[in-house]
């Protein structure tokens, strides 16, 4: 039985790193898309260029 709980708690704290890996990358893409709308309207195109390839990173 204490393989089994070992194993059990492993899978759950995979469980959460994937949660959490998955909030984090939703949160950066929402804070890229806003910076790139400002980089559009400000006319920045080295800041447009520079988020919208990391955007695609973190899409990908």
């Amino acid at each position: 039985m204490d393989k089994m709980k070992v194993t059990y708690e492993v899978m759950l704290g995979l469980a959460a790193e994937m949660v959490w890996d998955a909030a984090l990358r939703k949160h950066r893409s929402e804070q890229l898309y806003d910076e790139i709308d400002k980089a559009l309207a400000s006319g920045d195109e080295v800041a447009f260029r520079s988020l919208t390839d990391e955007l695609r990173l973190i899409i990908s």
